[in-house]
């Protein structure tokens, strides 16, 4: 899955560690997920999204393969 996650979160001013516990999930896991090397739950794209204030389509979408 790709996504534009780091632009969004360094747009609305948070750092991994702020979105990981906003989220309920690791500092880790948000890095992972920015790489495109984890696939979150789509519960996990939500909450990200309300946390960035974006929606689902401008931070993630699958690319065709």
């Amino acid at each position: 899955m790709k996504n534009n996650l780091k632009v969004a979160r360094i747009q609305v001013d948070l750092t991994q560690q702020q979105l990981a516990e906003k989220t309920g999930v690791t500092r880790q896991t948000i890095s992972l997920i920015e790489k495109g090397n984890y696939n979150p739950t789509l519960n996990l794209c939500l909450e990200i999204c309300y946390a960035v204030n974006k929606t689902l389509d401008e931070v993630f979408w699958r690319g065709k393969e």
